[in-house]
């Protein structure tokens, strides 16, 4: 990737609607070059996919957990299970003194108690500790600048 790629995804992240003829202006490019170098982020698997970023309070999901899952065995290829849980955004394989690191969101904390239960039901998982956030300041998308690939 080189300076132009870079820009190109931060104009993306900033605004995905971006036309290719606003993407090429601000690198120096023709709409057509613009668009050619954002299929060929598309092909190498830079650009995941196109979405929107949506408030999950407004969703009612206000209240967001972090929850470590212990477990009694390994538990590293269960993705179906944790994904069939539609209140866990993310579940990461981690190392440390937990197996499982999930990301969850839910309207209540009557609800992430839910999700826990359901959690507590999977094979093998023996316990877990969980981090309720009170605030977030800021979240930010992966960027070439805080990934070291600048």
């Amino acid at each position: 990737m080189d300076q132009i790629d870079h820009v190109l995804l931060a104009q993306l992240q900033q605004d995905a609607t971006r036309s290719y003829a606003a993407l090429g202006r601000a690198v120096g490019l023709s709409a057509g070059a613009a668009h050619e170098r954002v299929r060929k982020l598309r092909e190498r698997g830079v650009i995941r996919r196109t979405t929107i970023e949506v408030d999950p309070a407004a969703l009612g999901g206000a209240v967001l957990a972090y929850v470590m899952v212990e477990t009694s065995v390994w538990i590293g290829d269960s993705a179906e299970v944790f994904s069939a849980i539609p209140e866990i955004l993310e579940a990461h394989v981690i190392a440390g003194s937990a197996s499982v690191l999930l990301k969850a969101r839910t309207a209540t904390t009557e609800r992430l108690q839910d999700v826990l239960r359901r959690v507590y039901a999977i094979d093998g998982v023996s316990g877990t500790q969980v981090t309720v956030v009170l605030e977030t300041f800021f979240e930010r998308p992966p960027t070439p600048e805080a990934t070291g690939e600048a």
